[in-house]
């Protein structure tokens, strides 16, 4: 009998989903993400990769399983990197080899990717500051999202581009103590397996 894995995709996936409903939905951090949540049109994958090159060849897969996907059943994917990519510097600098795969896969444009990661930073911000919660879930994880169903939502939602900064003020107004007790981290702790 093989050990329990050290991050249970089921507890992951739940985890992910915690965060999704509590703070991007909750939160409306993200005024599309309701009606795809809704729908059942969010479809989860947790990547056993525990290296950049495994992760590209998870993420190739998942690519071309959305793009070759029906709309109405999957609309979106979250692809779930509970092993590796633990430091924000190198996930950042994994997501030019996202969309560097995008293009040998003839996607752009198709579908992009999108990333939140539990240590998230905007650069102009300290580490510590609260408006950095935006961007961040409790494992990294890499979104990958039809360019059309963009489209359509921004124009149901003619102001988008306000969306940054009403969740800055969203997550300032919630501040620290508020973000913690939302309670979207991991039961996994990244880096802690």
């Amino acid at each position: 009998m093989s050990p329990a894995p050290a991050f249970p995709p089921g507890i992951v996936i739940a985890d992910t989903v915690r965060w999704l409903e509590r703070a991007v939905i909750g939160l409306n951090l993200c005024p599309f993400a309701k009606g795809v949540h809704a729908k059942g049109q969010i479809h989860y994958v947790v990547s056993e990769a525990t290296d950049a090159r495994s992760l590209l060849s998870d993420l190739q897969r998942e690519l071309v399983a959305l793009a070759e996907a029906d709309p109405g059943q999957r609309d979106t994917t979250l692809l779930i990197v509970p092993q590796c990519l633990e430091d924000f510097l190198d996930f950042n600098d994994f997501l030019e080899l996202a969309d560097k795969l995008l293009e040998s896969l003839d996607l752009d444009g198709i579908l992009q990717v999108a990333s939140f990661h539990p240590q998230f930073q905007f650069a102009d911000a300290a580490p510590g500051d609260i408006t950095n919660a935006t961007n961040r879930a409790p494992y990294p994880i890499l979104h990958l999202l039809r360019e059309n169903s963009i489209d359509r939502a921004v124009e149901a939602f003619p102001e988008a581009e306000m969306i940054y900064e009403r969740n800055m003020q969203v997550l300032e107004d919630l501040g620290a103590e508020g973000w913690k007790n939302l309670d979207v981290g991991a039961r996994c702790p990244v880096g802690h397996a």
